[in-house]
């Protein structure tokens, strides 16, 4: 039950990459080329977009793999190590460099907004800030609570 269980998650961290994968081939070079007509005069501004946007994904992709390794180790029943931690860690440092990219990206993303009507662009924005900080903290709280249950199940293995 539990390999059927961890099987589910790994294709489901699986096809959470496939189309972030699609939105950076396709998706990302229009915006980066759309930022460019916006700003013709700023011959930097397409480039500065696909860099922090490329940027963002090699972060991404790295928590993608922790949490896949996360959960090989959960099959074979190492869930409660310091591999776990590490990767969890890890998880939540990638969290916060995607946060961190987007938000110094948001005056790129402003100045599009500017020229758009709707500015559709600070809200998608805002989202992918938050959710990435969200991501942080949940990490952030697991690998506390699983530091903590790999500290109590060392003292009761050095009490017994």
């Amino acid at each position: 039950m539990k390999q059927v269980t961890t099987l589910f998650l790994k294709l489901a961290v699986i096809f959470i990459g496939i189309p972030v994968l699609a939105l950076c081939i396709f998706l990302v070079p229009k915006f980066g080329n759309f930022a460019g007509e916006l700003y013709p005069d700023i011959a930097y501004m397409k480039s500065l977009v696909l860099i922090d946007m490329y940027a963002a994904a090699i972060p991404f992709y790295f928590a993608l793999y922790q949490a896949f390794k996360l959960l090989s180790y959960i099959d074979k029943n190492q869930a409660f190590s310091e591999l776990s931690i590490k990767a969890l860690k890890n998880i939540k440092y990638c969290a916060i460099t995607v946060s961190t990219l987007y938000l110094l990206g948001m005056p790129l993303y402003y100045l599009m907004a500017e020229r758009v009507d709707p500015p559709f662009i600070i809200p998608i924005g805002l989202v992918i800030i938050f959710a990435s900080m969200v991501f942080a903290v949940f990490a952030a709280v697991l690998q506390r609570l699983l530091q903590e249950a790999i500290n109590i199940k060392s003292e009761n293995d050095l009490t017994v």
